[in-house]
């Protein structure tokens, strides 16, 4: 299976790295506390860190009546900055590329890793924005130390499109190591308002161990290192309780919980795996689409006001999508050491070789949806369009060229 990981990676094309023109200059605002490149089209604005290289906040439908933020920051990006107990926490907003993937607390064949990486929490270099007939790119590039190595972060918007297309390139850095992306939805208050489905999955996982420990101000509510094969029936740990029902989003308030969806594969499902929250009372969904063939999973980081130390404070409600080829959040040692999904078929790492270069492909966007479209049951791929089916039959047509997965390229 891990060589199988290796040649796909392997095989993915670089012809769309260069960019078609070269970078010119990008507008740089101080947004929530950081300074942040911006790069725009007609339908949507996105803002990236400098620092850490997080996309938040970002606006979809922005020529529209009402446009749309999906992503989460968090509740002390505005204060004063104080000392963090990890340097991704200085910017933590929306999505952001890791690398290794994991809390890292453990050192490796002498490295030791921050969590998700030095390029979670590091200084990022601003190379520009390009445009490319409809394609308009921006670029920042990351250098590693622990694991020498570079990343460079493409964004690219398509004018018509509400969708983000990112595209992640890494040289050097050879070895194995997890990784992933870390979407991160703002929530509202209300129970159960959003509702979350995803392609078809092989099984689920709760957390094995103690993700919210209590000696550090942090309760969990999820029975720990459960197997389970539906999102709406997970199991609770308390004694004769019902099931936990984990499409249907905030819930459990007081409580920090770790789930894990193993995706089933391209070629068993037909297309793309999927993930999406629909805020039907808000009036739009937001989804993710991937190649199972790179990130084979997505943890789900349900954080309700469950943390309570420094910095949360017992205030943070957010959804993390965290599509990854990971072992939950644990970080490059369990992730390359057998363990309770390495067990059951399913890889946790991935490897490359540093003098070749790997490019992750990453969709996300939004589309707008009336009030009856409860949630998504399915969706059908069609040529550079995808359609949102809901379980009354429902449907609504986005355009996003989910070919990009495989090809690296836009038009």
């Amino acid at each position: 299976m891990k060589s199988s990981f290796k040649r796909i990676l392997q095989a993915l094309p670089l012809s769309a790295v260069a960019l078609a023109a070269p970078a010119g200059e990008t507008e740089v605002r101080t947004i929530h506390g950081q300074a942040s490149a911006v790069v725009a089209s007609a339908q949507v604005e996105l803002a990236v860190t400098l620092l850490g290289g997080h996309m938040a906040p970002v606006t979809f439908f922005r020529d529209s009546a009402t446009p749309v933020r999906p992503y989460h920051v968090t509740p002390w990006q505005d204060e004063a900055p104080t000392e963090m107990p990890a340097p991704l926490l200085k910017s933590l907003r929306g999505d952001f590329f890791c690398l290794p993937f994991g809390g890292n607390a453990e050192e490796v064949a002498g490295e030791k890793h921050p969590p998700h990486g030095e390029i979670a929490g590091s200084p990022w270099t601003l190379v520009g924005t390009s445009k490319n007939g409809r394609v308009s790119t921006l670029s920042l590039t990351c250098e590693t130390k622990v694991r020498k190595g570079r990343v460079t972060k493409d964004l690219s918007l398509v004018d018509g499109e509400n969708v983000v297309y990112s595209r992640h390139l890494i040289e050097g850095f050879g070895g194995r190591a997890p990784l992933g992306h870390h979407a991160t939805l703002a929530m509202p208050e209300k129970e159960g308002s959003v509702r979350i489905s995803s392609s078809a999955m092989r099984f689920g996982m709760t957390f094995p161990g103690i993700f919210s420990d209590p000696a550090k101000g942090e309760y969990q509510a999820l029975q720990p290192g459960q197997r389970w094969e539906k999102l709406s029936e997970v199991p609770v740990a308390w004694k004769d309780m019902p099931a936990a029902d984990l499409t249907r989003m905030p819930g459990r308030r007081g409580f920090a919980d770790l789930v894990q969806l193993v995706n089933e594969s391209w070629e068993k499902t037909g297309g793309p795996a999927w993930v999406t929250a629909t805020m039907a009372e808000s009036g739009y969904l937001w989804f993710a689409l991937k190649n199972p063939a790179v990130l084979n999973s997505t943890v789900l980081w349900l954080e309700n006001r469950g943390r309570y130390g420094h910095p949360w404070k017992g205030r943070n409600n957010c959804l993390g999508v965290e599509d990854v080829t990971a072992y939950f959040a644990e970080g490059l040692a369990a992730s390359t050491a057998d363990n309770a999904l390495t067990k059951q078929g399913v890889a946790t790492a991935l490897a490359w070789r540093a003098e070749e270069a790997t490019a992750v492909n990453y969709i996300q966007g939004v589309v707008k949806v009336p009030p009856s479209f409860a949630m998504v049951q399915t969706l059908e791929f069609k040529p550079a369009s995808v359609i949102f089916i809901a379980p009354n039959g429902q449907r609504v047509t986005a355009a996003v060229q989910h070919e990009f997965l495989k090809t690296g390229q836009l038009r």
